[in-house]
């Protein structure tokens, strides 16, 4: 079943069961046969930061490293927004493999045809 689907990750260490349950519901997604992008925000940015996650594990979870490197081993998108990195001064940061830093705009257009969108 062809389409789209947009996780929108607002969380990290502040709260890693939601980080961790949106990076499930995003390899649930992509493993569908949709174009899956995760959109990190706010203090989800921090997620994109290489080695970031690694010590993140929720009990009766895969360690969210592995969920991560899953969905994007299997085509999964990460955008991290841009304005959320340069509030964080993290544009130095080396990034999680297929990261992307993107505006706002890039998130919108992927949304505006009615792509269905989750937020964590």
């Amino acid at each position: 079943m062809p389409g789209r689907f947009c996780v929108s990750i607002t969380h990290a260490k502040d709260n890693t069961d939601k980080a961790t349950v949106a990076f499930v519901v995003a390899n649930a997604a992509v493993g569908s046969d949709k174009e899956t992008v995760v959109f990190l925000s706010t203090e989800g940015v921090w997620l994109a930061v290489d080695g970031y996650a690694d010590d993140i594990r929720e009990p009766g979870f895969a360690p969210l490293k592995q969920l991560m490197g899953d969905f994007t081993a299997n085509g999964g998108k990460i955008w991290a927004c841009s304005p959320c990195i340069k509030k964080r001064k993290l544009e130095d940061a080396k990034f999680v493999p297929g990261t992307e830093i993107v505006g706002g705009a890039k998130a919108v257009e992927f949304l505006s045809g009615g792509t269905p969108s989750l937020s964590y």
